[in-house]
């Protein structure tokens, strides 16, 4: 059960090499949607690898009671969910014999919700991962089996973070999979009081505020792309921005925040908080996405002039008390 590209690794390995484990029944997902600026019907991912390889889909748009009847006729052994968009009801949870599984993106307690991989890199985590858990009623509170981690380089967007987890789900249920059909996984219940939590983003989440300081900054551009994507303004136009760094080598002295300091042609930095950041690539409306050094040859930002700051939203949330 799944709408979105991540699984689609795993979705090949159970096919594949998984098949002495598991036989794939039918694909539940979501219903086709408008995209793009045409805004043309089409199938998510998940449907068209599906598709291509004759395995029954289902597309409900609610899951009703009939829905879950459809679901105990497949007479299902399990249910691996991951980025489904669905709120499942415990009826539905309980059809499969072994029960119904979620492959969070998150080292759980931490990051619950809608946007895991990108509020952990946003917020300068060094590692996320996959979690195995089964699913209960509170948002992603159910005991966990195991964690598969991935490293999160300084540099990495959502991008290169989402196709990390999407690997590493295949080893996950690799080695998973037989424990859980011999009887022996183990479940462990989470550390509630350490939980956190992040919430579906905006394009208000694209905001930047150039006093915090250059890393914390550089995540969040990071983190961000390419959806919501972090923005700025200058020259009375929008510019996004693709992917940021720390420049350890430039010296903002007391320079206002937002300001571009001085460099080589190629490279756009701005004073912050602490710290020097580095934008690395850039987009103004109707462009393309450019490294910064093609970015500055059709686009002008002067030495000293300023970036302006606006206030940015907390992607994070503690625990309930």
């Amino acid at each position: 059960m799944g709408s979105d590209e991540i699984a689609v690794p795993l979705l090949e390995w159970l096919v594949t090499v998984g098949r002495t484990h598991a036989v794939v029944t039918a694909i539940y997902t979501q219903p086709d949607r408008a995209v793009g600026r045409g805004q043309r019907v089409q199938p998510n991912a998940i449907k068209r690898w599906a598709m291509d390889r004759a395995i029954p889909v289902r597309q409900p748009d609610r899951l009703t009671a009939a829905v879950c009847e459809e679901l105990a006729a497949e007479s299902p052994d399990l249910a691996l969910v991951m980025a489904y968009g669905h709120i499942l009801r415990d009826a539905f949870i309980a059809t499969p014999r072994q029960g119904t599984l979620n492959l969070h993106a998150s080292i759980l307690p931490a990051y619950r919700g809608a946007s895991p991989i990108q509020s952990a890199i946003a917020a300068g985590e060094a590692k996320t991962g996959v979690s195995l858990m089964r699913i209960v009623r509170e948002l992603d509170a159910g005991p966990v089996a195991d964690v598969e981690t991935c490293p999160i380089l300084p540099t990495d967007t959502a991008v290169e973070v989402e196709a990390k987890m999407a690997a590493a789900c295949v080893p996950l249920i690799a080695r998973n999979l037989p424990l859980l059909a011999a009887g022996t996984l183990q479940f462990v219940e989470q550390d509630h009081a350490r939980a956190s939590y992040c919430r579906k983003l905006t394009k208000s989440d694209g905001a930047l505020d150039f006093s915090a300081p250059a890393s914390e900054l550089a995540a969040r551009i990071n983190g961000l792309h390419p959806w919501p994507g972090c923005h700025c303004e200058f020259g009375g136009q929008t510019l996004r921005l693709g992917g940021a760094s720390l420049a350890p080598d430039i010296d903002g002295g007391n320079t206002p925040p937002g300001t571009r300091l001085a460099t080589a042609d190629t490279r756009l930095c701005l004073a912050t908080g602490q710290g020097a950041l580095e934008l690395t690539r850039l987009q103004r409306p109707g462009g393309r996405m450019l490294p910064a050094a093609d970015f500055l040859r059709g686009f002008e930002i002067p030495t000293g002039a300023m970036v302006p700051s606006q206030p940015m939203t907390s992607l994070i949330t503690p625990a309930v008390a």
